[in-house]
């Protein structure tokens, strides 16, 4: 436990408490009067009822639609069933940012939605509904559908047998095992949903804040740390609040489960209303997941003599003074695949370690310790990268001026999918395999090299390839500690958009098209190895 403690203590912990004592101490004592007056404003409150309301309205949607696709997956079995699922965890890696170009794409200016009805949506809180859905419809088809795949059909069957009707079963026997599941998805996409940062502000404009947004606003347009600092506090002790909420959701869903082999229980659709109920999602996935994907493919082709590679020319071209960028905008994705490359490194270490920590040990301490690798998802992102910036600036940490600051950025993110998808693994490995190798005179490190790595090999590929995936679409922080002369694509995105002109807009489309392709590569690269029991992710 001692390097991912001391990692989180460095370049979380550290940063984090820097940027909120320079906020609530600015003379070098506490001064909580200032608090009161921010806890106490109409604004904050407006904000908070914002944040709150859209995420509990963004779970609710993404459950009603998620759910039946769990279903679908867990319980047939179709033609390319596994590209399918592939591509639908997609978007749940994709950039908030390019998850929001690509509503922008189809709801906004110039649009697929414009151009057929007339309707512009993308300053509306039903774009920013649909986002947040398109970007968590598959943390619920993993969540659910994994458990419920695995649930045995049998005890259903048993008590439609005894007189129960259809509904009735699964209320009373299905619905049960399956609730700490539903429980902890509905948690992990209110928390998304509530530090939602990338598509807010894409697709929000000036009309919504949520937390994550008027921090940044706060921080990075008017520099007022003690309102940010006040800010980040609070939305700190609402993530915290939910962690503890998820952890007892996940120790509630660790019960015992008669639970079967999932290949066992998925089978042909029969019938008339099964076939429907496939054709019904597969058309919903392709209308809700598929064409803002296709619609921002099409945007970036879309030049102004027609379709072609006008856009993606235009990114390798020498940048001009008035573009903002120092160096052609194709660099960036040289940039990104380099950041990405050291930040899994570092997350596949540190995480790799934290989950071997959770597995050989029990107690208290060990699951605030796990909780406390799942803090930087809900954790500011723009405090993060603000704090770098101001912790990190005294030798022997005087990071500023290196690039290194970026991959440990991402790393944050990065870590806790690592220890998530590698710990229902670990757990797994029989204890008896290990206790015999040390029998035999084997030391802990070969015990691990001999035992642990040949049973986890394969999941520790799948941690490496989400860690890589969510680094290279991490913004909050970056956007902070990015030097303008490296900017990696998500930053690159948003340079691009801010500026008026459809050239600009061409090549954010572009570039966010890379980033998809990127994304897109590595998760069926991943689809291939995942192991059965490769944990939530």
């Amino acid at each position: 436990m001692a390097v991912p403690m001391a990692f989180f203590a460095v370049f979380f912990a550290y940063p984090v408490a820097a940027i909120v004592a320079r906020g609530l101490r600015p003379d070098g004592h506490w001064d909580l009067t200032h608090a009161r007056e921010v806890l106490t404003d109409p604004v904050t409150a407006q904000v908070v009822g914002f944040t709150v309301g859209q995420a509990a309205a963004s779970t609710a949607l993404t459950l009603v639609l998620a759910l039946p696709g769990a279903y679908v997956f867990a319980r047939f079995d179709f033609p390319g069933k596994r590209l399918l699922r592939a591509v639908v965890t997609v978007p749940f890696v994709l950039p908030t940012v390019v998850v929001g170009s690509a509503f922008l794409a189809l709801l906004g200016r110039g649009g697929l939605l414009e151009q057929a009805w007339g309707l512009r949506l993308d300053t509306s809180l039903w774009a920013i509904l649909l986002a947040h859905v398109f970007f968590n419809y598959a943390v619920v088809l993993r969540t659910v559908g994994g458990l419920w795949a695995q649930l045995d059909p049998g005890q259903e069957e048993a008590a439609r047998m005894l007189g129960a009707s259809r509904l009735a079963a699964w209320r009373t026997v299905t619905l049960p095992a399956l609730a700490p599941a539903v429980a902890a998805a509905a948690l992990m996409v209110f928390l998304f949903t509530f530090t939602s940062f990338g598509v807010i502000q894409v697709l929000g404009g000036a009309r919504f804040a949520t937390l994550e947004v008027e921090i940044y606003r706060q921080t990075a347009h008017f520099l007022n740390l003690p309102t940010a600092a006040v800010l980040t506090c609070l939305q700190f002790a609402a993530v915290t609040a939910l962690l503890a909420v998820h952890a007892w959701t996940v120790r509630r869903r660790e019960s015992a489960l008669r639970l079967v082999d999932a290949a066992r229980t998925a089978r042909r659709p029969r019938g008339a209303g099964q076939w429907t109920l496939l054709g019904s999602q597969l058309a919903l996935i392709a209308v809700l997941l598929l064409l803002p994907l296709a619609v921002l493919v099409e945007r970036s082709l879309a030049g102004p003599d027609g379709y072609g590679l006008t856009f993606y020319r235009a990114l390798a071209a020498a940048p001009d003074i008035a573009s903002g960028f120092t160096v052609p905008p194709l660099h960036a994705v040289g940039n990104s695949l380099r950041y990405a490359a050291v930040a899994t490194t570092i997350a596949v270490t540190v995480g790799a370690l934290a989950a071997a920590a959770l597995t050989r040990r029990a107690g208290r301490l060990v699951r605030g310790f796990d909780a406390l690798l799942m803090l930087p998802l809900g954790t500011s992102a723009v405090t993060v990268g603000f704090g770098f910036l101001i912790a990190l600036d005294e030798p022997p940490l005087d990071l500023r001026s290196s690039w290194l600051l970026v991959p440990l950025a991402q790393a944050l993110v990065g870590v806790p999918f690592v220890v998530r998808t590698m710990l229902p693994v670990l757990r797994a490995v029989d204890e008896r395999l290990r206790e015999a190798a040390a029998v035999l005179g084997a030391s802990p490190l070969r015990v691990w090299r001999e035992v642990d790595l040949p049973l986890v090999r394969r999941a520790l590929a799948v941690a490496a390839g989400f860690a890589f995936a969510v680094s290279l679409g991490e913004f909050g922080a970056t956007v902070f500690i990015a030097r303008g002369g490296e900017p990696t694509l998500p930053v690159a995105v948003t340079q691009f958009l801010g500026r008026a002109g459809e050239l600009n807009y061409g090549q954010a489309m572009a570039l966010s098209t890379l980033l998809m392709l990127v994304c897109a590569v590595s998760l069926l690269a991943l689809e291939r190895v995942r192991p059965h029991s490769s944990g939530e992710f």
